[in-house]
């Protein structure tokens, strides 16, 4: 290891329009290297100077700080217009700056963030709701048309395919349903009997977790677990489809993406929500027992009693309806986003983020407007 260094430093000889650059001592990271100011001045203020060489017969020991100054001073010469000869330094060095060079920098290297202003900000995002726009109606309009082609016995897709999607989207999210529900129910339960206690009307809390459950909550929550857990694994599958193109694949060799792909997936889901809806109403009926048997004066014969006497057929079924329209936005939403993935990894986790939040989105908008459709025609 070098520790005793030799001064490192600079010497300028202008002869007619050619400016000599000595380079002396050791031009190390620890050493105190001279500025490069006064060259730079020099170049900047003579008019006469059109070429610039190096003299290195006295120049010691070198690492990186001297690849940086060189690069600063080749680069402040080609500003300048001035001809930089580097044939006369060292064969380590030229082959460096060959590398350096060897790739241009990219014209946005250094770009700064400037602030947009308020009208292109909202010029930019209406046009990408637009497109945002088209391509959902796109996508629905190919949708529909598969499950025609389905309906007229002509959808082409593996039998084997959809099973799988079943396997996936039924049973396999059988334990997450199970504690979700479970502690919605117990919350539901929690929540009413602070306030039901006041009065000493304990045995309705069978009546809200009951009717909250089978409506709204049961079905609810299975759909947004399932956003998160299927949609984005939806999203993430075609995604890497795209990435591997194997969605190009499959339409060279004739196939339609929508049938073959997206259309079992949404058979799955429209066929499984269901049965966790009812499902989730049961597990969230039982978690709300054990809290009014467990806290108050409440038996469990009077609950399921009282719970069976305030829940009717049509509040399993708009429950139930709500729940399948709901595995209808999360296949598509997923889907979406998967078959509109890009070509890199990073694309396929985007992909998979923007599918939960869309499902999530299109589920509150969806559960919002049928409730709203219930309570006007009294349902």
């Amino acid at each position: 290891m070098i520790t005793n260094h030799v001064p490192c430093e600079i010497k300028i000889d202008q002869h007619e329009n050619t400016l000599a650059l000595a380079l002396a001592g050791d031009w190390v990271l620890d050493a105190d290297t001279p500025s490069l100011e006064p060259l730079f001045a020099k170049m900047l203020k003579s008019s006469t100077v059109k070429r610039l060489v190096f003299s290195t017969q006295a120049l010691g020991h070198w690492d990186s700080l001297l690849m940086t100054d060189l690069i600063r001073v080749i680069d402040h010469g080609n500003q300048q217009g001035i001809e930089v000869d580097t044939t006369t330094l060292p064969e380590g060095i030229q082959g460096l700056l060959n590398l350096v060079y060897a790739v241009p920098e990219r014209l946005d290297a250094k770009r700064q963030d400037t602030q947009r202003r308020w009208l292109e900000v909202i010029g930019e995002t209406a046009i990408s709701a637009v497109t945002e726009a088209s391509s959902l109606l796109t996508f629905v309009g190919e949708t529909v048309l598969s499950v025609g082609a389905l309906l007229r016995g002509k959808a082409r897709f593996r039998t084997v395919d959809l099973w799988i999607n079943i396997q996936d989207c039924g049973p396999s999210a059988v334990p997450i349903i199970t504690l979700i529900s479970f502690l919605i129910g117990l919350i539901l339960a929690f929540v009413g009997a602070l306030e039901l206690a006041l009065f000493g009307a304990q045995i309705y809390i069978a009546d809200m977790v009951g009717l909250g459950m089978t409506r709204e909550m049961g079905g609810f929550m299975a759909a947004i677990i399932m956003s998160g857990r299927t949609g984005a694994a939806f999203a993430a599958q075609l995604g890497t489809m795209q990435v591997n193109s194997e969605i190009d694949a499959l339409k060279t060799m004739g196939f339609k993406p929508m049938e073959f792909l997206v259309l079992p997936r949404m058979l799955a889901l429209i066929l499984i929500m269901p049965m966790l809806c009812l499902y989730a109403d049961l597990m969230g009926i039982i978690g709300g027992s054990l809290v009014t048997v467990g806290f108050f004066d409440v038996s469990f014969l009077e609950y399921f009693d009282r719970t069976s006497g305030a829940i009717h057929l049509k509040d399993l079924m708009v429950g139930v309806t709500k729940c399948s329209v709901f595995g209808v936005l999360i296949a598509l939403s997923g889907c979406l986003r998967g078959m509109q993935c890009g070509r890199s990894a990073s694309a396929v986790g985007k992909a998979a983020t923007s599918a939960v939040v869309t499902c999530i989105v299109f589920i509150v908008i969806a559960d919002s407007t049928m409730t709203l459709i219930c309570n006007r025609l009294g349902i």
